[in-house]
């Protein structure tokens, strides 16, 4: 599956599952699980949909068990924005030790589908990571936020 593919699907994604409101989705039951397994504007794959149900319900716990999502995986980086310096996308890597540590973690507190990889893509797109080339303009910008 190709992150073009989903993102072109965001937009449905989001109407279908409540604006991604996790206490909304937590409380999916079966009927709206078949409702979104006919929905041809989502990937209509009934694990995957019944993962979105049961990570919500992780993410609530981990709100819960450490006062929020946020607060729990900026511990895994010491609280500050990992900061690469790679020089050429080919140094980029697609999993770290630490992302599979997140991710092992993350399946230990029941979220389902958080590979290493995905996890990976997750700590770049929330600013865990900095992974923009060095030559990158958004590489400095980001290092001083």
């Amino acid at each position: 599956m190709s992150w073009d593919t989903i993102l072109q699907k965001r937009a449905r994604y989001q109407k279908v599952y409540a604006g991604f409101d996790p206490e909304k989705v937590a409380r999916f039951d079966a009927k709206k699980s078949r409702e979104l397994l006919g929905d041809a504007g989502i990937i209509r794959n009934r694990l995957k949909i019944a993962a979105a149900v049961t990570n919500a319900q992780a993410f609530l716990k981990v709100q819960q068990k450490f006062g929020s999502f946020d607060k729990y995986v900026w511990k895994f980086v010491g609280g500050s924005p990992i900061q690469n310096k790679w020089k050429q996308h080919q140094q980029l890597p697609a999993v770290t030790p630490l992302a599979t540590a997140l991710s092992k973690d993350l399946k230990k507190r029941g979220f389902r589908f958080v590979g290493p990889t995905i996890v990976y893509a997750f700590m770049q797109a929330t600013g865990l990571v900095n992974d923009h080339l060095v030559s990158c303009f958004r590489h400095k910008q980001v290092a001083q936020s």
